[in-house]
């Protein structure tokens, strides 16, 4: 499912530079967002960490932000991060051996669902979804 919300009541958005620090800067502050609204932050923050960290490293053109948006209505909580590398779509997780890589993972572990939007030139969204209701709201 990768539609968005269609009416989301609450909306966070903010674009950050794609670095480290950005990447950082994107878990802190909707951390704070959803804790201001009410909203678990635990495993939302922990997805919004991997996605802007990727969005930060393999999604990183130079002189390109990316976007970080958290929407919400009464039963979804959906992660957007929009970063400038539409041609590098994220690789589905397997369960091979590795050195590095494990950010989908954890990802796919904690929402309810994930996936990508390619779009607007020459743009991809990866985004994450969390169903509210199983978090007794």
């Amino acid at each position: 499912m990768n539609e968005q919300i269609a009416e989301p009541k609450l909306q966070f958005r903010v674009q950050l530079s794609a670095t480290r620090r950005g990447a950082r800067l994107a878990r802190l502050l909707a951390t704070e967002q959803l804790r201001s609204w009410g909203l678990p932050f635990e495993a939302p923050a922990q997805v919004i960490a991997e996605l802007a960290a990727n969005a930060a490293t393999h999604g990183c053109v130079p002189g390109r932000d990316f976007r970080l948006a958290v929407l919400s209505d009464a039963d979804t909580l959906r992660i957007e991060v929009t970063d400038a590398r539409g041609d590098r779509l994220p690789a589905p997780p397997d369960a091979g051996v590795r050195e590095s890589g494990y950010g989908l993972i954890l990802v796919e572990e904690l929402a309810d669902r994930w996936g990508t939007c390619c779009g607007p030139f020459p743009c991809k969204t990866v985004w994450a979804e969390f169903d509210l209701p199983m978090w007794g709201r």
